[in-house]
């Protein structure tokens, strides 16, 4: 299964990914800017998600709105 991108790059896990438009995280009021860099991913179950530790949260993130870095 290839986890891509929104550029098409192929992702793994432990790399490292910069968001690409903002996004409001659910349940919380944490709004995640444009440009943050996110680092050491994991990849799930899913090719269109992957898991990720920001801020001391573990969220899952659409990988429509990220482009590896």
């Amino acid at each position: 299964m290839d986890v891509k991108d929104s550029n098409g790059n192929i992702l793994n896990d432990g790399d490292s990914v910069t968001l690409t438009k903002d996004l409001k995280v659910k349940g919380s009021s944490m709004t995640l800017k444009r440009g943050k860099m996110i680092k050491n991913i994991r990849l799930t179950n899913s090719p269109e998600e992957i898991d990720c530790r920001v801020d001391g949260s573990n969220i899952v993130l659409k990988t429509s709105f990220l482009k590896k870095a």
